[in-house]
């Protein structure tokens, strides 16, 4: 896929994560990395790179929004994000030192175990 025909469906796809991360409460990545192998042909290790920065400048955006209406606790984030850093750093490192195929199978044992916990959970409170 490339071309126009590319940057049409990469807009349908923005506008589809926007609206699923607003009605759902999930982040756009979850969708972006299968959407960018899948459809897109891109490898897994820079389909995720992809979706990381993709989420940057969002995630810059809602916090300052959030934090200028004193919504969150600033010290609280500034130590989680001091240590989410350091194990960002070695999450990233540990993905380049694996092979495409097998980040892809651990990332959909990911989405496995979190969508048969949610199923389970909600028939629960049926």
């Amino acid at each position: 896929m490339s071309g126009a025909l590319l940057y049409g469906v990469l807009i349908a796809f923005g506008l589809f994560t926007g609206g699923a991360a607003g009605l759902l409460g999930v982040g756009g990545g979850i969708m972006m990395v299968p959407f960018l192998t899948l459809v897109a042909g891109v490898s897994q290790h820079a389909a995720q790179a992809t979706s990381l920065l993709v989420v940057l400048p969002t995630a810059i955006v809602a916090s300052v929004t959030l934090h200028r209406k004193g919504v969150g606790d600033l010290p609280l984030a500034l130590r989680c994000g001091a240590l989410g850093a350091v194990g960002g750093i070695l999450g990233a490192l540990l993905a380049l030192a694996l092979p495409g195929h097998t980040l892809r199978i651990i990332f959909a044992l990911f989405l496995a175990g979190v969508a048969v916990r949610l199923v389970r959970d909600g028939l629960a409170t049926e």
